[in-house]
């Protein structure tokens, strides 16, 4: 990976041909079609700086074999905000494929928009809440793609065999993409920057870290589940005694008024889901994920804070999407925290690290409750993982407290004042050359990537970061 590549996508696309007759995890609506496969697509990026998102309608993603036979992955334009995950990936659609081999991609593209953060005096007391702009095809300047196809050839062919699920990783590099003039200022333009490549079940690129769908059916003794995710697909889910529940609920919780975020892979022939981790993040039929980028009063028990809204389900209920609306606590809501993996002992105890006093700007929080006559009522505030890019803090290292400083620059950095504290923890995953916290006392300074969650130091009142993985981004 280029040094440089800061903003990178990935759409991991996995064909399962079912021969055997195996469906796409929904044991109701089997796929019959022979020597044919299910599509997934899952989706992760990183922002630039003070960009919030970058949406662009995917209207066609095929793959074509050595016969020039082309084969649709996505029948359905969908819409994605590449700029809402940094080192994640979720699930975006899944279809189906004659099997084959296939050694390139076409992508077409069409209507980018970009958001991005306009913070203003940061250091005011009161602080002022920043505000979002927006370049789309009627703005000034517009935002527009210079180009609105692009043929990639797969280096290793995409084979697609009977009852296997193989996949196809889709890099969008946003940070050679969007286009700026000589004073670092976005014109709007967006030249895509892409490159695919294929992928097994077993790489890393192949796991689910976040997918977000409403339930459909329970089935506790059985521990399993179904959710309907995009474009009115179901997938079973299967959980078993390791599946980690936040908030210690657990299968028994879920209705069918419930959201869910899950993590996990797709089984090699079924495409059901295998979850490692399961959170409720609303009870209600209502769901609102972003970014908090102000908090009413900023020390203390928070009254409100403001939220940019990444995604809403379901979609077009009338909360705006795209959009920094204010969410009032009323102190009765519930606070979780999302795939913890015990790193404070039990997830029981979460709102000790996480409550109505402990929000901060940069987090990555959802909001769950009932949505009735244009507002929502918050009954469960949900503190998620998120990704950074950024650099190392010279010497900044401390292997007794497990420690390091990291100056972000992407968006929630903008809403940092300074360093970050980074903690690792005996989760955290080091990779791109790095094996544990020793590694960074050599002082890299290449860009490194931290995904985790960002907490509020209670004394300090600056947010810290918990680390789910560090990675160096290297050549």
């Amino acid at each position: 990976m280029n040094s440089k590549k800061w903003m990178t996508g990935i759409l991991a696309v996995a064909l399962v041909a079912l021969a055997s007759g195996c469906g796409m995890g929904s044991s109701s609506t089997p796929l019959v079609q022979p020597q044919s496969g299910s599509v997934f697509v899952t989706g992760a990026d990183a922002p630039l700086p003070s960009v919030v998102s970058f949406l662009v309608d995917i209207t066609g993603l095929s793959v074509t074999d050595g016969n020039n036979n082309t084969q649709s992955v996505m029948i359905n334009t969908t819409t994605i905000d590449f700029a809402r995950l940094n080192g994640m990936r979720t699930l975006l659609d899944i279809n189906t494929i004659p099997a084959g081999t296939y050694v390139s991609a076409t992508v077409t593209l069409a209507n980018p928009r970009i958001g991005y953060l306009n913070v203003t005096n940061p250091q005011t007391n009161p602080p002022t809440p920043p505000a979002i702009s927006t370049l789309d095809s009627t703005s000034t300047p517009q935002a527009v793609l210079t180009q609105s196809s692009v043929v990639i050839p797969l280096a290793n062919p995409l084979v697609v065999t009977p009852a296997a699920i193989i996949g196809l990783g889709f890099d969008f590099d946003l940070r050679k993409s969007i286009l700026l003039d000589m004073n670092g200022q976005i014109t709007g333009q967006v030249t895509p920057t892409l490159s695919l490549k294929a992928i097994t079940p077993s790489d890393a690129d192949a796991y689910v870290d976040e997918f977000i769908a409403g339930v459909v059916t329970i089935n506790a003794a059985g521990n399993t589940f179904t959710i309907q995710g995009p474009h009115g697909h179901t997938f079973t889910v299967n959980v078993n005694d390791q599946t980690e529940w936040e908030g210690s609920e657990t299968i028994n919780d879920l209705t069918t008024s419930s959201i869910v975020a899950i993590s996990g892979t797709l089984d090699r022939t079924t495409a059901a889901f295998l979850a490692d981790t399961v959170a409720i993040l609303s009870q209600d039929k209502f769901y609102a994920g972003g970014l908090i980028t102000f908090v009413n009063p900023p020390v203390n028990t928070a009254q409100s804070f403001d939220l940019y809204v990444r995604d809403v389900l379901p979609s077009g209920t009338g909360f705006t999407s795209g959009q920094i609306s204010t969410i009032d606590l009323t102190g009765t809501e519930k606070y979780f925290i999302y795939w913890m993996h015990n790193v404070f002992a039990n997830p029981r105890f979460s709102n000790i690290f996480f409550n109505s006093a402990l929000l901060v700007p940069g987090q990555h929080v959802s909001i769950g409750g009932p949505f009735v006559n244009g507002a929502v009522t918050v009954k469960r505030v949900v503190l998620r993982h998120e990704g950074h890019t950024g650099t190392l803090v010279a010497n900044s290292v401390n292997v007794g407290a497990s420690t390091f400083q990291f100056n972000s620059n992407g968006l929630a950095g903008v809403l940092f004042n300074g360093p970050v504290t980074v903690y690792v923890t005996p989760f955290t995953r080091f990779s791109g050359g790095l094996t544990s916290l020793n590694d960074l006392s050599s002082n890299p300074t290449n860009p490194l990537r931290v995904v985790g969650l960002v907490l509020k130091d209670p004394i300090s009142g600056q947010p810290v970061f918990v680390a789910r993985s560090v990675e160096e981004l290297t050549n």
